[in-house]
């Protein structure tokens, strides 16, 4: 029991990194693609039925797939990534592709709640079409957006537990090895604890930095 704690201090560092850097690299992803599919939806600002189709397609499919199957089903890519299939560093892998398509859909949702009058204000003020997502949609949606990211946050870190069963790293992977595994229930309880900890916080935080940048 004296190791308990390194151990769980350990775990909670390696499912901090595997969670904010997993959701940075997921966003570089998943931001474009939900500002994609708004600009060219039905009533965006360069409708694309063909491509907004597509991206949407690929965008559902990809989310279709459970996390764990797609775990293990990137093995390969996650080795020839990052060399190696153990570990916090090769569970972001598999993160990111998880994630990054949840991500899509949380931008599109908060984009789409932005007034179209703004929007129409832009067009009117002769804005291009960089102009207004950088100018009107981005700035309108920024406290819906991190709420979503709070929640991408959230998302991730369940996942980054389940990638225990494959020695992921982290918190899931102490609990599965010694709560699971090796039937130390305490250890498991707390692992628990810690994680439902994490969660609240990230939610907090999300929630009141939203309602302080909330201008409207």
């Amino acid at each position: 029991m004296s190791d308990l704690l390194p151990m769980l201090l350990r775990g909670l560092r390696e499912t901090l990194y595997m969670t904010v850097l997993s959701t940075a690299l997921a966003y570089i992803i998943g931001l474009p693609l939900g500002i994609l599919l708004v600009v060219t939806g039905r009533d965006g600002i360069r409708p694309a039925r063909v491509l907004h189709g597509f991206v949407g397609l690929i965008i559902n499919l990809a989310r279709s797939i459970p996390f764990l199957i797609l775990l293990i089903a990137v093995l390969p890519v996650t080795r020839f990534i990052v060399g190696t299939t153990i570990g916090s560093t090769a569970t972001v892998v598999p993160l990111v592709l998880g994630a990054a398509p949840f991500i899509a859909r949380l931008v599109e949702s908060s984009l789409n709640e932005v007034d179209r009058g703004a929007v129409e204000a832009g067009r009117a003020m002769g804005a291009s079409s960089m102009q207004i997502i950088l100018k009107v949609l981005l700035p309108e949606a920024k406290p819906s957006l991190l709420l979503g990211a709070a929640i991408a946050l959230t998302t991730i870190l369940g996942y980054s537990a389940m990638a225990g069963i494959v020695g992921g790293g982290g918190l899931g992977d102490i609990a599965i090895r010694y709560g699971y595994y090796r039937y130390q229930k305490d250890t498991m309880l707390i692992t628990v604890a810690i994680l439902v900890v994490v969660v609240q916080v990230f939610q907090e935080a999300g929630a009141k930095i939203a309602k302080v940048i909330d201008k409207r």
